[in-house]
């Protein structure tokens, strides 16, 4: 039969676009741009991304292909754009298909999103039909990843599969004018989640509340209602109650932040001790006469993220009549307040909109919905029982959260973001490696846990998991990383692990490796290689690796901490390191920064002289059980921990002597330095010496001078702001100089400032600024956490090499270094 005669003036292409592409607006947007330029074809979502059919005249399609990544909606990421010539079908008009499911996954999954500006004008219109809808949502904003089920990225595969949509939210998703148009948890109060007040009986403190029955064709859950919930929970918050709010990853504790005596009574429900909380403001201006703020920290406030952003608080807030200020127990002694605004209509409406009247918070405490070392709540029957002691009432609503994510944590240094804690917001989006690794788990560390998935050049890094001391955080491990493992379609084959042996997470890549390899890094090598891998460095030259924490376990069974390596991907050599002292009594000295002081100045050749303040903190039982444990070596492990030298220092300065949560003492300690300015005078000095005979023997930063230097000037009565800035210009002139001795030796010019002693801007800035003029390069973690948040990505690409290096296919267990 004789072919159809084909008009040489049209064309046809398949386009198959990758990233984050679905759940963005991707279809619509590609439905628009065919239309506009009068092309026929269809487009779809598939495991591979976005793949169109365009069909039309040369140009115009050719037109189609060029603007795809050029005028992409604002929340898709556009990896590439594939096209191939296809045979030509006729036909006209352009149409969104079914989703296929055929086929690898190689999309990727979008990151939930804040509040749009055009939802938040609805939210608050009372003429429009979702006035006050909690869960108003569009193409460009709202729930995503803690919704997903599985991919292609539609309705059936999230957590919104349960709620049908009405005819009018049905007519929206329809519509290609709308920006509803295939907008997969599009609701309304008609068809959408409900929210429901739950209220502990007898709450103490609360006045009397009418509470009303559950209608009988409400769909929630179960258990009294308020009229109106959003109303009843802020009453309840302005009378001092403490409210479990389910949010988009997981369920938020707020109270009242101007209340003293609420968040005293949040602060010892949760066993908090002196641990910041977290503000939720409702804008800008409802903080800015507390913190101080640069256009970044702007940015990171109003975006689409909405991160905790750590802003440095002024010395006295500024007068302004009328203006919240939050109760002291908020963060006591912090230099920083932690702030985000609402990224939910629910924060909206609690925080109240622009016109309501009545009782309700302007500033709220909003701290993860656990107990510390727990991780976070998602699931409502269980909010009710593991949250019965801590909240006086539940406001919740029956869309699941299929996936845990709690809020990122951000700083600004030198103008750039600084990231301590890469969650919500960020989490599920890949990182794009400099090197190519074959699919594999790396399982981070024991301490803010994420664990990473990579394959090929991409990894992805999980939201915050929490600290592996509890087993229900054991659990949340192992269902966030089967669920990660759904989306990427990444199946690991090969695991990498700490070298620690008491770590938890390393025992659980042991027990689950089965057959697969599994390899163990070094704890500093992982963090400088995280930083190598953040800014794209491919390996093929070593750099200087400054990497201090606080603890990490080191090759010779040693606490390391306060380390200089000559590190690539393949290995590293100790170039310098502190000196050792005695670690006395592992956490406790942690916990108890006089003992980490102690320990120093008897390491030191120092006095315990009664003046001192860490000796006048130390009981005196404890004294002298602590003076025969360092005589006998008892318990004593050593350390070379940077992390525990500023403990040392916080308290022989005065300014911490117990630590109610992890880096307090050095947390005040750069409080306290910041405040002292640049007249701070000279700073202290480090004495350099080898560790060993040879000439390869690493160079050994002895502490002692620092150390006697402290003490003369806590005996003068030099201010301890002053002692801080001091002890701070030391650190930084120590990496300096050890740096230039390393570059003379070796040649290498690029520096790494990694390990979560680098989460103090006050020694980044400062380290960063002598580095560069001294000429060196030098690399900061911006994207990627420089504490053990940010470990599993280092140990990652550092096991890939390794099983690269030795051709390791099977059981077993390699080492980097």
């Amino acid at each position: 039969m004789p072919g159809l005669a084909v008009d040489p003036t049209v064309r046809r292409r398949r386009v198959t676009v990758r990233g984050v592409v679905q759940g963005v607006g991707f279809r619509p947007f590609l439905y628009a741009l065919a239309t506009e330029l009068e092309l026929a074809g269809h487009v779809t979502n598939t495991g591979e991304g976005v793949v169109a059919e365009v069909e039309g005249t040369p140009l115009a399609v050719a037109r189609f292909c060029a603007r795809i990544a050029e005028e992409a909606p604002p929340l898709a990421l556009v990896e590439s754009v594939h096209d191939q010539e296809v045979p030509v079908t006729g036909g006209s008009g352009f149409i969104i298909v079914a989703s296929t499911t055929d086929g690898p996954v190689r999309t990727l999954v979008s990151p939930d999103t804040a509040t749009c500006a055009d939802c938040l004008r609805e939210l608050a219109d009372p003429a429009d039909r979702r006035h006050r809808h909690p869960f108003i949502t569009c193409t460009h904003c709202g729930p995503r990843f803690t919704i997903v089920k599985g991919l292609p990225y539609d309705r059936e595969h999230t957590t919104m599969a349960d709620f049908p949509m009405c005819a009018d939210c049905a007519r929206e998703y329809a519509d290609p004018a709308d920006r509803r148009f295939h907008a997969q948890p599009v609701a309304c109060p008609c068809c959408g989640p409900r929210l429901r007040m739950i209220v502990a009986p007898a709450a103490p403190g609360l006045r009397p509340r009418h509470v009303v029955a559950p209608d009988p064709n409400d769909r929630s859950l179960g258990g009294p209602v308020g009229a109106d919930p959003v109303a009843e929970a802020r009453l309840l918050l302005s009378d001092g109650a403490i409210l479990a709010v389910k949010g988009l990853g997981g369920y938020h504790l707020a109270c009242d932040a101007t209340n003293a005596a609420a968040v005293a009574l949040l602060r010892r429900r949760k066993a908090r001790g002196d641990k910041p909380f977290a503000l939720m403001a409702g804008d800008l201006t409802d903080i800015d006469h507390l913190v101080h703020l640069d256009a970044a920290e702007r940015e990171l406030l109003t975006g689409s993220i909405r991160p905790i952003v750590l802003l440095r608080r002024r010395s006295e807030p500024l007068p302004r009549p009328g203006a919240p200020r939050p109760a002291e127990a908020v963060a006591p002694g912090s230099p920083d307040l932690g702030v985000m605004l609402p990224y939910t209509p629910l924060h909206h409406l609690l925080l109240g909109l622009p016109g309501d009247e009545g009782p309700g918070p302007r500033l709220l405490v909003m701290t993860s919905g656990n107990m510390g070392g727990e991780p976070i709540v998602t699931d409502d029957e269980e909010a009710l029982e593991r949250l019965a002691d801590l909240a006086d009432a539940w406001l919740l609503h029956d869309r699941p959260i299929h996936v845990p994510c709690d809020d990122s944590v951000v700083r600004v240094c030198d103008g750039e973001p600084l990231t301590l804690r890469r969650s919500r917001g960020h989490a599920p989006l890949p990182v794009t490696l400099p090197v190519s690794v074959r699919p594999a788990l790396a399982v981070g560390g024991d301490l803010k846990n994420t664990f990473c998935l990579g394959k090929d050049r991409k990894a992805w890094l999980s939201a915050h998991i929490g600290d592996m001391d509890d087993l229900a955080t054991h659990h949340a491990f192992a269902c966030a990383e089967e669920q990660l493992e759904e989306i990427t379609g990444v199946r690991p084959g090969m695991l990498a692990a700490d070298r620690h042996p008491g770590y938890r997470s390393a025992r659980w890549a042991a027990h689950n490796a089965e057959s697969r390899p599994l390899v163990r890094v070094q704890h500093h090598h992982a963090h400088v290689a995280a930083a190598m891998a953040e800014h794209g460095l491919d390996g093929g030259r070593p750099v200087i690796g400054v990497a201090f924490d606080g603890t990490g376990y080191g090759d010779d069974g040693a606490v390391w901490g306060g380390e200089f390596l000559l590190a690539d991907y393949d290995g590293f050599i100790r170039y310098a390191h502190l000196a050792y002292v005695p670690l006395p009594g592992g956490d406790v000295a942690v916990q108890r920064p006089y003992r980490m002081a102690l320990a120093h100045l008897r390491a030191a050749g120092l006095e315990w002289s009664g003046d001192l303040p860490c000796v006048a903190a130390c009981p005196p039982q404890e004294l002298r059980l602590l003076e025969r444990q360092l005589e006998r070596n008892l318990n004593c492990v050593p350390t070379s921990s940077m992390g525990r030298l500023f403990d040392a220092v916080s308290s022989l300065a005065g300014v911490c002597q117990s630590a109610g949560y992890e880096a307090q003492a050095a947390i005040e300690l750069e409080g306290a330095a910041v405040t002292a300015g640049s007249g701070y005078g000279e700073a202290y000095a480090f004495t350099l010496r080898p560790a060993g005979a040879g000439p390869g023997a690493a160079l050994t930063a002895d502490s002692a001078p620092v150390l006697a230097a402290v003490v003369d000037d806590v005996r003068a009565g030099v201010p301890a702001p002053v002692v801080a800035a001091r002890f701070h210009a030391a650190v930084a002139a120590l990496v300096r100089r050890i740096c230039v001795m390393a570059r003379e030796r070796h040649g290498l010019g690029t520096v790494a400032l990694t390990g979560g002693v680098f989460a103090n801007a006050l020694l980044s800035s400062a380290c960063a600024r002598g580095l560069r003029e001294d000429g060196f390069t030098v690399l900061r973690h911006h994207r990627i956490p420089p504490n053990d948040g940010g470990l599993a990505l280092g140990q990652l690409v550092v096991a890939a090499r390794a099983t690269a290096r030795t051709g390791t296919g099977g059981a077993g267990t390699g080492e980097s270094g």
